[in-house]
């Protein structure tokens, strides 16, 4: 198996292992929790840099990105 399909696995299981939080949620925050874990898959050269030890880690980085991504996009609109 190569590195790049083990660390795929590693972050489907972990996005997988939080489907329990995802259906005891409202439809529409449900809808957004699997948006947030759909983005975090694209931060998976990040999680192999990382390892597998720390996949629960790494989606929780990968979430904290994408926000503060957001905010510094909604700072920047907000300048202007």
């Amino acid at each position: 198996m190569t590195t790049e399909k083990k660390t795929q696995d590693f972050l489907a299981k972990e996005i997988e292992s939080w489907k329990g939080f995802e259906y005891a949620l409202r439809e529409e925050n449900r809808i957004l929790f699997q948006e947030m874990l759909n983005e975090c898959r694209k931060y998976h050269d990040a999680a192999i840099a990382k390892g597998d030890n720390y996949s629960t880690e790494s989606l929780f980085m990968a979430l904290i990105l994408e926000q503060q991504k957001l905010i510094n996009q909604l700072i920047k609109k907000l300048v202007q």
